[in-house]
C-alpha cells in the first residue's frame, strides 16, 4: 500500500486559511471600529470596543441618505442584472452555435469595449442625458452600466453554452423546435448557472458604482448607496466611528447576496472555465 506524505496538504491548508485571514482582516476590522467610538478608533483601531456604540448606524443611516439611497442602488442594480443577463443569453447564444466568419473581429470588438476607460464617453453621454432630461433617472443610468457589463456578460454565457451538447439542438430541431424555442426550452433552463455567475459579477460592479452614479444621479432623490457615503464622509469624515458604521450599511447587503449564491456562482465559474478551454 503506497503511503502519501500529507505535510504538502496541510501546508496548502495552511497558506489557504491565511490568505482567508488577510483578506477579511480589513473587514472585520470596519465592523468592530463601527461600533466604538471616534476616541477608542483614534486610541487603537486594531482593539475590541470597550463600549457598544450602536448610535453610529443611525447616525451613518441619516447622514447618508441611505433610506433614498438603498432604494436607488436596489433599482439600479436589478435593472443593471436584468438588462446585463437577458441581452448577455440572446446575443451569446447564436455567437456559441453558429460559425462567425468575422468572430475574431468580434471578440476584438469585446475586448477593445471592456479595455477603453468610460471616461472618454461621459461627456458626450452627460450632454445628451442632459438634453433628453434623464439625469437622476436611474433606469436610465442602468442602462449605461449594463452597456459596459455587456461585453464581459456574452463572453462569458457563450463560454457557458458551449459546455452544453449540440445534440441537445439537433434534437430540438428534429421535434420541429424553431432555434427561438430551442434557446427558450432547451439552453436556457441549462444557462442558469451560468446567468447567476454573470449576475453575480455585474451586481457587484454595479452596486460599487461610483463614477457613473455619482455623474448621472444627481440630487438627493438620486443618491445610491456609494454617492450617499461619499456625501457623508465629506461631512462626517471627523467621525470615524460613524464612516466605519455606513461603511458596513454599504457593504453588507451586497456580501449577503453573494453568500446566498456562492454555490451556483462557482458552478458557473468551473463550467465556463470548461467552455472558455473548449472553445
Amino acid at each position: 500500500m503506497i503511503q502519501t506524505d500529507p505535510r504538502p496538504a496541510l501546508l496548502a491548508r495552511l497558506l489557504l486559511g491565511l490568505m482567508v485571514l488577510v483578506s477579511l482582516a480589513p473587514l472585520l476590522l470596519v465592523v468592530i471600529n463601527a461600533f466604538k467610538s471616534h476616541a477608542d478608533i483614534v486610541e487603537n483601531p486594531l482593539s475590541l470596543p470597550h463600549a457598544l456604540v450602536p448610535t453610529n448606524f443611525k447616525a451613518a443611516w441619516i447622514g447618508g441618505n441611505f433610506s433614498v439611497g438603498v432604494v436607488n442602488s436596489v433599482l439600479l442594480t436589478g435593472t443593471t442584472v436584468l438588462v446585463a443577463v437577458v441581452f448577455g443569453a440572446l446575443a451569446a447564444f447564436p455567437l456559441a452555435r453558429r460559425r462567425i466568419v468575422i468572430w475574431k473581429l468580434v471578440t476584438l470588438y469585446f475586448l477593445c469595449s471592456v479595455t477603453v476607460p468610460i471616461q472618454l464617453f461621459l461627456f458626450p453621454m452627460y450632454f445628451l442625458y442632459a438634453r433628453l432630461g434623464l439625469i437622476g433617472n436611474v433606469f436610465a443610468t442602468a442602462l449605461i452600466i449594463a452597456a459596459i457589463n455587456l461585453p464581459l456578460s456574452i463572453m462569458l454565457l457563450r463560454t457557458y453554452i458551449l459546455t452544453i451538447p449540440t445534440e441537445l439542438d439537433d434534437a430540438a430541431f428534429i421535434d420541429g423546435a424553431s432555434p427561438w424555442q430551442t434557446f427558450r426550452y432547451v439552453i436556457l433552463p441549462l444557462m442558469k448557472p451560468g446567468c447567476v455567475t454573470v449576475a453575480v459579477i455585474v451586481s457587484l460592479n454595479t452596486w460599487n458604482e461610483f463614477l457613473i452614479t455619482s455623474t448621472f444621479q444627481q440630487g438627493d432623490a438620486g443618491f445610491t448607496m456609494t454617492v450617499g457615503y461619499h456625501a457623508m464622509a465629506g461631512a462626517m469624515s471627523p467621525d470615524l466611528g460613524i464612516m466605519m458604521a455606513g461603511a458596513c450599511i454599504v457593504i453588507v447587503p451586497i456580501i449577503a447576496f453573494f453568500l446566498l449564491l456562492q454555490r451556483l456562482f462557482i458552478d458557473g465559474m468551473t463550467a465556463g472555465t470548461a467552455g472558455a478551454v473548449k472553445g
